[in-house]
């Protein structure tokens, strides 16, 4: 995984966020990926699961997405960023703003084969 390679990917992931794209996503992923939302939730597996979470939490949950991200590290198989995310709930027309680390691991054709994050949240 090369920086320039992990920016690839990462404005990717930044773009089908924004658009709120679940198909978009999935082609980032490995068949057999993890996702991991949070360090104490259990991670989804799989494609199948990841597209439901996206379905069902961005596409139908959130509009005027922004995302942008930093690079920390990219070596070997891995990458690390720093990213950031604000976003309105569709319900509650709550703004939330997230600020988060990415910890990856991609297969030689560039495709994650796990995510985890953590974050923290304001809402306003």
């Amino acid at each position: 995984m090369t920086e320039e390679s992990l920016k690839s990917w990462l404005d990717a992931y930044g773009r089908a966020w924004e658009t709120r794209d679940p198909e978009a996503v999935i082609e980032l992923f490995t068949e057999d990926a993890t996702y991991q939302e949070t360090p104490f939730s259990e991670p989804m597996r799989g494609r199948q699961a990841i597209h439901e979470y996206w379905a069902e939490k961005v596409a139908r949950s959130q509009e005027q997405v922004s995302f942008g991200c930093e690079i920390l590290a990219a070596a070997g198989d891995a990458g690390i960023a720093h990213w950031w995310a604000s976003f309105v709930r569709t319900r509650s027309r709550t703004r939330v703003k997230l600020d988060g680390i990415f910890l990856l691991s991609f297969d030689s054709q560039d495709r994650c084969r796990a995510l985890r994050e953590w974050w923290v949240r304001q809402e306003t």
